[in-house]
């Protein structure tokens, strides 16, 4: 990819950093949104939103676990069951038409689920059985795999509809799960012969992701609401996730 366009992408992956960390994502699908516009390689589309995903919720992760909201107990039906699938996933190999196909419709859930998120009562919170935790987890891991998303931007908003826990806690589990299963899905791309990480895009955009998440965990945001910025953000992915699904997966368009 030429500087120019390069250092456009850096700038995008920054800001959209910035806001995801700010809210609690690693920003996966956004990413997955502006390369789809730029890159016609669908393994490099996935490598290098996961890649970034990494270093941003990384970040989140420690930050969550320093502030005591890490419940790991909890966590684990979630994440031993979203581990392997996210493997799994990441190792079929979809035809280009189909990976855009499920990319597109992944993004416009995405949006949906980053538009609608349902208030909470403080402290209001439920128990679940093993099993549906584990189910969970396991959907989401596969889908996180095929389409190379964390798969927080789903678990999220359906924790808080369900009462899963506290809010932060809720954001705790999100941020490790987008961690493992996007570290998952590397393991599975990198397996199946599929990894294409070109180094001077991985550098500069991984370099950009990483200053945009640790202003968002750092600083914050008053002049946007995070209510705000998850509505403007899904308003773009829609966009982005309708044009996907119908000029690169349908090719109606």
């Amino acid at each position: 990819m030429d500087i120019g366009p390069l250092l456009g992408l850096a700038v995008l992956f920054l800001v959209v950093a910035l806001f995801y960390s700010a809210v609690g994502f690693g920003g996966g699908s956004s990413y997955l949104a502006i390369l789809a516009l730029f890159i016609t390689s669908f393994f490099t589309i996935r490598s290098l939103a996961l890649l970034c995903n990494i270093i941003v919720v990384g970040g989140s992760t420690y930050w969550f676990v320093k502030q005591g909201y890490f419940r790991f107990k909890a966590f684990m039906p979630f994440i031993v069951s979203s581990i392997p699938m996210a493997y799994l996933g990441a190792r079929f190999r979809l035809s280009e038409e189909l990976f855009f196909v499920l990319l597109g419709t992944s993004l416009i859930l995405a949006a949906i689920f980053l538009f609608w998120q349902p208030k909470r009562s403080p402290g209001e919170a439920k128990n679940y059985p093993l099993f549906f935790n584990v189910l969970v987890g396991g959907c989401i891991g596969m889908l996180s795999g095929l389409v190379g998303i964390g798969g927080g931007i789903f678990l999220a908003p359906l924790l808080h509809y369900i009462k899963w826990k506290e809010a932060l806690v809720v954001a705790a589990l999100s941020s490790f799960f987008i961690l493992v299963n996007s570290v998952s899905g590397l393991v599975g791309l990198f397996h199946a012969d599929t990894l294409s990480l070109p180094w001077p895009e991985a550098f500069v955009l991984g370099g950009a992701v990483l200053l945009g998440g640790q202003i968002g965990i750092r600083i914050s945001l008053n002049k946007l609401s995070p209510q705000a910025i998850r509505r403007v953000t899904a308003a773009l992915v829609f966009v982005v996730g309708v044009r996907v699904l119908l000029v690169n997966g349908l090719q109606l368009l």
